[in-house]
């Protein structure tokens, strides 16, 4: 560990009108404080001096781009939140974010391609942090296009479900499913204090009728449960899946590190039979 100063290192002199309005030691604070971790605890985990560290929090001194990667590693912090922390303290984002369609983005595409086709014929989509549906097999398009024709209204997971006008009308264990996508919601907008993104789109999706208002404070302790189950239902059909989520294991870019490929599985020989049929039809 480093050894701990006596005094405060001197700001380094930035251009200021480059940066944006957080600063580096607001959030670091705001991440140790959602961790749940003291300013001791988070500068051991580091291997940083625990006077340096408050003296950054504090905004009397400026982290080195080392002392920055050590500590968005200790507090787990996504890629997009640790460029956001890099910009604060006046440096280069690390990590790029390149377009799922653009050419440097063909092979893990293609990989992505073919997880999708090989579910089949069992449902899978791939997503963003956002919940935006990115890509789709033809299994899941031809089973929502029988449960609902024309399909989905939006093109967002949660508004899916969440909308009354959309396929929560076909989910025969809304409450349930909506439950624990909340939790998943909630601790990802506690574990990304800064992604206003998803803050609004909880807030939004809290906002359809007929959602409990204590559905609006987050559980403590709670955590989502490893598998998603899903019941849709229309007239006599009835298909039961659950849900496994794979996400990319050591990414070095954005747009990556937050993709999310769910993959649906029967949980019935009703249900596997139906999508059998639906595929081959």
């Amino acid at each position: 560990m480093q050894s701990s100063a006596l005094s405060c290192s001197p700001v380094q002199t930035l251009n200021t009108s480059a940066l944006p309005t957080a600063h580096v030691g607001g959030l670091l604070r705001e991440w140790r404080t959602t961790r749940r971790l003291s300013q001791l605890e988070l500068a051991l985990e580091a291997n940083v001096s625990p006077r340096h560290l408050s003296c950054v929090e504090t905004g009397k001194a400026q982290p080195s781009r080392d002392m920055i990667a050590r500590l968005a590693d200790a507090l787990g912090m996504p890629l997009r939140e640790r460029n956001a922390l890099l910009v604060a303290a006046g440096f280069a984002p690390r990590y790029r974010e390149t377009e799922l369609t653009s050419p440097e983005m063909a092979p893990i595409r293609r990989a992505i391609e073919f997880i999708l086709q090989h579910q089949e014929p069992y449902p899978a989509v791939v997503m963003n942090r956002h919940w935006d549906i990115l890509l789709m097999n033809d299994s899941i398009r031809r089973i929502l296009e029988r449960l609902r024709p024309g399909g989905p209204r939006h093109a967002n997971m949660l508004r899916q479900i969440f909308d009354p006008q959309d396929i929560r009308g076909v989910l025969r264990n809304w409450e349930e499913l909506a439950i624990d996508i909340l939790r998943h919601m909630h601790n990802q907008v506690a574990m990304a204090p800064s992604d206003t993104k998803a803050r609004a789109l909880l807030d939004e999706i809290l906002a359809y009728p007929d959602v409990p208002a204590q559905w609006r404070t987050r559980e403590l302790g709670s955590t989502p449960q490893p598998l998603l189950n899903t019941v849709f239902g229309k007239d006599d059909l009835e298909l039961r899946f659950f849900s496994t989520i794979t996400t990319f294991g050591t990414p070095h870019d954005v747009t990556l590190d937050e993709l999310r490929i769910e993959c649906s599985f029967p949980a019935d020989d009703a249900t596997a039979e139906f999508c059998r049929k639906i595929m081959s039809g």
